[in-house]
């Protein structure tokens, strides 16, 4: 029998929280934007030939799309290479409306400028299908404001050191509302002792 570790890998555990409410489900074209070296497909390639899966993926870094290709040719080598893309998710070359849930776990904050931020999500929303499923977990100035430093823009220092584009709540309702979106959960929010803050943001995109 496998362990926990063994069938769901490193998972984001709230994205753990979303297969454990049935919003992944037979059939489904998935696609994680900066799948990384697929940390949270193991679970979803492990049972994508019973659940009918499709699963596509996409990552500026060369080595991490070797990485999930080779973890894809063992878990599900019935999925080709090919899914997986080296490529930028602002310029991803996924159709649009294409794929039933996107998965863009750690990801946005690493935008350098607004404007790239704004080009990472719409490049990642636009292959989304109406009433499709965005999962997204992000930094976020939520619960920490008074422990960052703004550098310009939406771009801070953040008490661990490092810099990241946050985001905060007005900013997630709005963007929200703008592309069309509904939540669909409240949006949830981890604050690691002062340090940090994540939050999660789902939304489901109206038909």
């Amino acid at each position: 029998m496998l362990s926990l570790a063994e069938q769901f890998g490193p998972i984001d555990i709230y994205l753990f929280d979303q297969l454990l409410r049935g919003r992944v489900s037979a059939g489904m074209r998935v696609l994680d934007a900066g799948c990384g070296g697929g940390r949270n497909l193991v679970y979803l390639l492990r049972n994508s030939r019973d659940m009918n899966l499709e699963i596509f993926g996409a990552d500026a870094d060369p080595e991490a799309i070797e990485s999930v290709r080779a973890l894809a040719a063992h878990l599900a080598p019935q999925i080709p290479g090919e899914n997986f893309h080296v490529e930028a998710i602002e310029a991803m070359s996924f159709p649009d409306a294409s794929v039933d849930l996107v998965i863009s776990s750690a990801v946005l904050h690493f935008a350098a400028s607004d404007a790239q931020f704004a080009a990472m999500l719409q490049g990642t929303w636009r292959t989304l299908k109406p009433g499709g499923l965005f999962f997204c977990r992000l930094a976020s100035s939520i619960g920490i404001e008074r422990e960052i430093h703004k550098i310009a823009g939406n771009r801070y220092l953040l008490p661990d050191g490092s810099e990241r584009y946050l985001v905060n709540e007005s900013m997630l309702t709005d963007l929200t509302g703008s592309l069309g979106a509904s939540l669909a959960d409240p949006l949830k929010t981890t604050i690691v002792q002062n340090q940090r803050s994540m939050t999660t943001w789902v939304m489901r995109k109206h038909a």
